[in-house]
């Protein structure tokens, strides 16, 4: 077996139904990270090395890093319109109170069950609101995912099982964006219809 395979055939049976089912108890992250340890493990060159330096050498981020990124590309795709604004148009709500960042921050929700809370539309929206301005203005998805996986090259997490995420934005904050130019709005006002 080798990355290629892993990644044909592992990862898909480990990354069905993500954005639906995102475990966020650590032993559910645990033990569905195992089964990749494990096929990891089965690459003869690979055996003495740790898993961390094993997905380094195979370019395998580990499962919560993709969960994580597919999470956020769902966010883009439903703010940009990709997906049908009928049935997404409740789904954020923007903050047009904020000052810093990008102009298209996003409302979190306050929750007091644990359910709530490691639900989609309220786990995505600290990373979304930390995303620099260059990656969320993007035109295209393919260009999102580019700029996404560029700012996230040195993400701690991305091959460290144990680290968390770290939040981050650009240094600089020097060019302002004009929100009536580059905004459409949809006509519920809280999702991004079209950007320039």
């Amino acid at each position: 077996m080798s990355g290629p395979c892993c990644k044909a055939l592992v990862r898909p049976h480990l990354e069905y139904a993500n954005s639906t089912w995102n475990p966020y108890r650590k032993a559910d992250i645990i033990s569905i990270e195992n089964v990749k340890k494990r096929a990891t493990k089965m690459l003869p060159s690979l055996k003495n090395l740790t898993y961390e330096e094993r997905l380094k050498s195979l370019e395998l981020p580990i499962l919560r890093f993709r969960r994580l990124r597919g999470d956020i590309i769902e966010v883009f795709k439903i703010l940009t319109g990709i997906y049908d604004k009928r049935v997404c148009s409740d789904l954020f709500g923007l903050n047009l109170s904020s000052t810093r960042g990008h102009p298209f921050k996003l409302k979190k929700k306050r929750s007091r069950l644990d359910v709530r809370k490691h639900f989609f539309t309220n786990r995505v929206i600290d990373i979304w609101n930390s995303l620099p301005e260059s990656v969320v203005l993007a035109k295209t998805l393919y260009s999102f995912e580019n700029r996404l996986d560029k700012f996230w090259a040195n993400q701690p997490m991305k091959y460290d099982f144990e680290a968390e995420y770290v939040l981050r934005s650009e240094g600089s904050h020097a060019q302002k964006v004009q929100k009536q130019s580059r905004i459409k709005w949809c006509s519920s006002a809280s999702v991004l219809n079209n950007h320039k």
